[in-house]
């Protein structure tokens, strides 16, 4: 925040000005779809709020961060019930992951540390859900050593999605260890395989995009999704049914990135 910006915005007009300016709205991939849809119209009374407050962007994250596991572990709550509320805490998690860098932008205390521990929500959260959705398939509580097949499924799933994750992280590192520029958020460019075969494979996943089907988000929706199946077809048969399906396309997904990266120009100097 500027010395001439006041402590509490005047207007929500004016801390979506400061807060959400045409760089952090166009933003590729760090700009989830819920953000752009409806989240970033929501995000500003919320973020108002926190900013009436003594809580840092830091402490804002936190709360992200607890959110986001209260969603994963809200996966063992029984029936529809527990995947329903992972469904709203996902929302929620995606809703306050908008608050802090707002609250942050408009204080200007935007720092590494925030950047950490957003990533530290992020991963945590996205590790979670898998393993619980595991001990959900193995029928919680399960029994040992009968359901180990289910939680190690889970567990599996879990690592896939974390190493998937981490190829864009270690893009970052290897760009800044080789001594180039930070890569832009934005389509195209850079991102597309140098291949016509890979290109067009690329272009082709936007329309069947199963690599994004491990996003808290997306994740959250599809499991509650099964579980209203659930229903009819009994909840820990469904469940085991997405899990193995899960898996194999998460082994398709790292693949995939990974090709991807490295038929690109952002590991090429």
């Amino acid at each position: 925040m500027s010395p001439s910006t006041p402590t509490r915005p005047t207007s929500i007009a004016e801390l979506k000005r400061v807060a959400q300016p045409p760089e952090v709205r166009s933003r590729a991939n760090a700009e989830h779809w819920t953000a752009s849809l409806y989240l970033r119209d929501i995000s500003p009374y919320l973020t108002w709020v926190f900013l009436k407050t003594s809580i840092t962007a830091n402490g804002v994250t936190g709360f992200m961060i607890l959110a986001g596991w209260a969603t994963a572990f809200s996966l063992l709550i029984p029936g529809v019930a527990g995947p329903a509320l992972a469904l709203v805490l996902g929302q929620l998690q995606m809703l306050i992951d908008c608050c802090d860098g707002e609250v942050a932008r408009w204080r200007g205390t935007s720092s590494p540390a925030g950047v950490f521990l957003d990533k530290v929500g992020h991963y945590t959260t996205e590790a979670l859900i898998p393993i619980m959705l595991g001990i959900r398939a193995a029928g919680f509580p399960f029994e040992v050593p009968a359901d180990y097949r289910w939680t190690t499924l889970g567990l599996g799933l879990a690592l896939v999605i974390v190493l998937n994750k981490a190829l864009n992280d270690m893009v970052h590192v290897a760009r800044a260890n080789a001594g180039l520029t930070k890569l832009e958020d934005k389509r195209g460019g850079v991102t597309v395989p140098s291949g016509r075969l890979l290109a067009r494979a690329r272009s082709a996943a936007r329309y069947v995009p199963f690599h994004r089907l491990y996003h808290s988000v997306e994740l959250t929706i599809i499991v509650f999704a099964v579980s209203l199946a659930g229903i009819a077809f009994g909840q820990v048969h469904v469940d085991r049914i997405l899990l193995t399906v899960l898996v194999p396309l998460s082994l398709l997904a790292l693949v995939g990135h990974f090709v991807a990266i490295m038929a690109s120009k952002r590991v090429r100097s």
